[in-house]
């Protein structure tokens, strides 16, 4: 006998589900608002039920009416003849959806309709039913709008996207329905068919790559779970074990052939572990694959040839505005990976925030909206070919000056320094060739009457006048400024909107300095060194996030830091750290007082594919957080200020006088074998050794000194401490 039903599906999934369900037999399909309608039998009814990899539940319509208050609501429900229906020595559980004049309440509701059914069963048969809180052997479904009100018998039971694999879950599970949506309008069960394989670098619990195992796989998603309608008194058993014991056949011969290559990677060791239990319980551990692995390891497998297939994750995407910075980095970082490692395959990238989309450094062939819940989200498919390839805004020059530098007149002054900033250009160019360098130290303060830092970042420059003595004339100090300004882009062959002037001079009648020059709007711009690519700004802030004179430091960190654990104090925008990660580090733990230095370092961690999980950030006063520190380091670096008398932190600290305590706390926490690197910048600094002679101190500042910054040998003082053996 065909009976009207109605799948629910989130919303958003309609045209899918329609689609599914007619593939599935059923019939007369008409598509509503977070559901489809469709005609059939039983049978149709069950397959639904164990097929439907869309929908939430598949309704069966008892009964419909209008009602104007409480007591027609209570009048028409208990028309229905109940007894053909439920078994009153079983339980049951009501779900009222909707409210109107007349039912205000939906708990309210509920009870009504529970009454009535009560009320019917006890009067014909004897015996009330009792009534369920969850796992009921009948649920019924109650939807009431504008006056009318649908009573359905809830043939599904729990919810459909509720496989019963999932016995573990991470941070917003995707629920499994809207992962199946997702591969579907990404192409999977085509790929799948032509032997193409699937990787998520991302994979969270492992939904994406379940669901799409159980496609490839022809395995029923309700195929482990019960359903409402066992339980119902019309249910069709011969029928529904029928049913079964087809999907249980065609699980075994897709399990029995080629299986496609699927692969999921976290950087989250638990949420690996967690996935692993879920494909257990799916019982598709034999084929499915997952390893730890960062981002920044995410490449084409080598164990097997593949030739095609498609990327799909859903990547975080955030909420507050630091953490949209960073991600930012990140979808740059995936997209630049995806170019470099999986061209000609296809990407599927779902997200509650497209823009960050934007951000793939590719042109989206299409976008399919969606929802995770109540959030509004999109797909975005990319094809991965250069034609789509495009660059990312973070990688674009600033807005290019229509004047080009070079054609007023220099003033002799101005023109001495152009001289010499193509010498230092030319004397470290075969330096700079050799070592790839995209950093470094052009001009410090080479003449005395142009005292100025001029660095070059890439192809832009930063130009940082040092404070003029008060013997000099601040007329003639601004003078010697703007012929720096004039010499530095005819020197550089540069455009003037890629160089950053910042200058310290007394202001007129004001007590404080000028610490920025105005600059309007810029970007940020990334940089290269060794391994590791940063963030910098070279307008916003007095640093510009990388200090080059580490540079060597860095560098001895990044070849150090293999299998070590490592500890970064007065970390800044974690520099040091992203170099230890690259090179090995088993973990590293950063510490600083600035919310906005580790928001720049997180930035830091999305451009290299580095995650918080193996690389924790510490906003903390990094004295106070040493003292308390109850764990161990292989690797150390200690590195802070002169002088800070930060309002965050308990007292002042001066480098000079503090640096014993400093040291002595950061050993204690040093392993046995482990190295310690203490540095500062405090010209004037002298090391007390005789306080620190419990350990092998020994000054490594001339090996960390590169060729752009011998000129200057008193830019920073730098130390290696260890146990004694």
């Amino acid at each position: 006998m065909e009976h009207q039903y109605f799948a629910a599906c989130p919303k958003g999934l309609e045209a899918l589900l329609a689609e599914e369900l007619e593939s599935l037999g059923c019939e007369q399909l008409r598509q509503t608002v977070a559901g489809v309608y469709f005609n059939g039998t039983s049978e149709a009814a069950y397959r639904a039920c164990l097929w439907s990899r869309l929908a939430n539940k598949i309704l069966m319509p008892l009964t419909r009416f209008s009602l104007d208050n409480a007591d027609s609501l209570y009048e028409g429900v208990r028309a229905v003849p109940w007894v053909d229906h439920i078994n009153p020595h079983g339980t049951l559980l009501v779900d009222f959806i909707g409210t109107d004049n007349a039912i205000r309440n939906s708990q309210f509701g509920a009870l009504k309709v529970k009454d009535a059914v009560v009320d019917s069963l006890r009067e014909s048969t004897g015996v009330r039913p009792s009534i369920a809180k969850q796992n009921p052997d009948i649920r019924l479904n109650a939807r009431l709008s504008k006056g009318s009100l649908v009573l359905s018998l809830d043939l599904s039971g729990a919810s459909l996207h509720r496989r019963g694999y999932r016995v573990k879950q991470g941070i917003a599970p995707m629920k499994e329905n809207l992962a199946a949506a997702i591969l579907l309008r990404a192409g999977w069960p085509e790929i799948a068919r032509q032997g193409g394989a699937l990787l998520d670098p991302m994979c969270g619990s492992g939904t994406i790559l379940i669901e799409a195992a159980m496609m490839a796989a022809d395995s029923a998603p309700g195929l482990h779970r019960s359903f409402g309608f066992e339980r119902w008194l019309n249910h069709e058993n011969d029928t529904w074990l029928g049913l079964r014991e087809e999907a249980i056949e065609r699980r075994r011969e897709g399990l029995a052939g080629d299986l496609v290559e699927i692969r999921g990677y976290d950087a989250d060791v638990k949420v690996i572990r967690a996935a692993e239990e879920n494909i257990a319980q799916a019982k598709l551990d034999h084929w499915l694959r997952l390893s730890r692995k960062e981002l920044k390891d995410f490449k084409m497998p080598t164990h097997r040839a593949l030739n095609s297939g498609l990327v799909l994750s859903n990547p975080p995407y955030g909420e507050r505005l630091g953490e949209i910075e960073s991600l930012k980095l990140l979808y740059q970082y995936l997209g630049n990976s995806l170019k470099t490692e999986f061209p000609g395959w296809r990407a599927g990238i779902f997200t509650g925030n497209p823009e960050l989309g934007k951000h793939m450094g590719m042109r989206a062939e299409k976008k399919y909206k969606l929802f995770n819940g109540t959030i509004p989200s999109e797909l975005l498919m990319f094809n991965i070919h250069e034609d789509n390839f495009h660059k990312h805004p973070i990688e674009q020059s600033a807005r290019q000056s229509e004047l080009k530098p070079g054609h007023e007149t220099l003033s002799a002054g101005a023109a001495m320094l152009v001289n010499r900033l193509k010498k230092n250009q030319k004397q470290l160019a075969k330096w700079v060739k050799k070592n790839d360098i995209d950093c470094y130290r052009l001009y410090d303060a080479d003449m005395p009457e142009y005292s100025a830092a001029i660095d070059i970042y890439g192809d832009h420059v930063h130009v940082q006048e040092y404070q003029a003595p008060k013997s000099i004339d601040e007329d003639k100090a601004q003078k010697r400024f703007e012929e720096i300004k004039a010499a530095v882009p005819v020197a550089l062959g540069i455009d003037t909107n890629k160089i950053s002037y910042k200058q310290r001079r007394r202001n007129r009648g004001m007590s404080q300095y000028e610490k920025l020059d105005d600059q309007g709007q810029h970007n940020s711009l990334t940089v290269s060194e060794g391994q590791g690519k940063f963030v910098i700004n070279l307008w916003d802030y007095l640093d510009c996030g990388l200090f080059l004179d580490h540079r060597p430091v860095r560098q001895k960190i990044a070849e150090m830091a293999r299998g070590k654990r490592f500890l970064n104090l007065f970390c800044y925008t974690s520099t040091a750290s992203v170099q230890a990660a690259l090179g090995g580090a088993r973990y590293t733990v950063s510490v600083d007082m600035s919310n906005t230095y580790l928001s720049w370092a997180r930035k830091n961690y999305a451009l290299n594919g580095l995650s918080e999980s193996k690389n924790r950030l510490e906003q903390a006063d990094c004295i106070r957080w040493l003292s308390d520190c109850d764990q161990t380091f292989d690797l150390i670096l200690l590195d802070p200020p002169s002088f800070s008398n930060s309002k965050r932190m308990e007292g002042v600290l001066d480098i000079q006088q503090d640096h014993v305590a400093l040291i002595k706390d950061a050993m204690r926490v040093l392993e046995p074998g482990g190295s310690l690197i203490f540095s500062n910048n405090l010209r004037s600094f002298k090391m007390d050794l005789e306080q620190l002679v419990e350990w092998d101190v020994s000054n490594i500042s001339a090996e960390t000194l590169d060729q752009d910054f011998k000129r200057n040998p008193k830019i920073h003082q730098c130390w290696v401490i260890k146990h004694r053996t």
